[in-house]
């Protein structure tokens, strides 16, 4: 089996192929060998779980999934990488390459069909450019998701993992909490790629919660309130979320006193029981 890791490798096999890196597609390929293999640790892989990887570029932690997983599908959208994937991935024959856009496949047929009787598990090195998109469709297509562990922008890993009610929080760190629990495994320096992106990496471990941590009767309002809240960050909530979602600032005022808040809160101050409770009395 090739080195994936060793960039003398990577390069000989893409241009035995005609394959350059590709920018617009977020392709930057890992040349640190201990990276991938922590990753497929952390994921908690046996013979009984079916992982999804996106992205897999040379192959590089899509051998090391197919190491601890019974079963690997990995969607890849560059066509160009097929044949370097069919040559790098050759001694496993428990890898599915998928040439198809994740945001457009049909996840709940693919895994009926492919990883019957499997535990589901994501484990992934993201495109910078569409990560929390592609995060935040796993963890609300109501798939049979255990965990999704993932490699993002370092930014997007604090902000992902951010306690609700903090600083790093946003939108996006409400509904991660929402559906699952969040943590940061390990540091990803810049140079551990070719080529080196601008900015460092984390991995980081989401693990789906049976249920959510608070009852909300309506998520698409709830969560309307949430991404309103947190549209303009140097304004009050009060003053976001009537601009948000064309409510009359009286009226948000009102709310927020009956959900024991001040005027004054900003988003970044609330707690999931805070934007519940807020969602609520807005919505009668």
């Amino acid at each position: 089996m090739k080195n994936l890791s060793d960039i003398n490798v990577i390069r000989s096999v893409m241009a035995k192929h005609g394959v350059t890196f590709n920018k617009g597609l977020g392709q930057n390929f890992l040349v640190d060998p201990e990276v991938c293999p922590s990753m497929a640790e952390y994921a908690g892989l046996d013979e009984n779980t079916c992982v999804i990887e996106v992205g897999p570029g040379v192959g590089v932690l899509t051998a090391e999934l197919a190491k601890c997983a019974g079963k690997v599908l990995s969607f890849e959208l560059d066509e160009r990488l097929l044949p370097v994937l069919d040559e790098t991935l050759k001694d496993f024959d428990n890898v599915e390459i998928i040439n198809q856009d994740i945001m457009k496949a049909d996840l709940a047929k693919l895994i009926e069909e492919k990883c019957k009787g499997m535990k589901i598990a994501v484990c992934a090195n993201l495109p910078y450019y569409i990560t929390s998109p592609i995060i935040m469709m796993f963890l609300e297509s109501k798939l049979p998701i255990d965990s999704i562990t993932v490699m993002v922008q370092k930014e997007a890993a604090d902000r992902l993992c951010a306690e609700v009610g903090s600083r790093d929080g946003g939108a996006v760190t409400v509904a991660v909490n929402y559906y699952a629990e969040s943590e940061i495994l390990f540091f990803v320096p810049k140079d551990s790629f070719l080529p080196p992106p601008k900015v460092d990496s984390s991995v980081i471990k989401l693990t789906l919660r049976d249920k959510p941590p608070v009852e909300v009767k309506n998520e698409e309002f709830f969560f309307k309130v949430v991404k309103a809240a947190f549209s303009q960050r140097r304004k009050t909530a009060e003053n976001s979320i009537s601009a948000g979602l064309g409510i009359p600032k009286a009226n948000v005022k009102v709310a927020l006193e009956q959900a024991g808040l001040p005027a004054t809160v900003r988003a970044e101050k609330m707690t999931m029981e805070d934007f519940a409770n807020l969602a609520e009395i807005l919505e009668k």
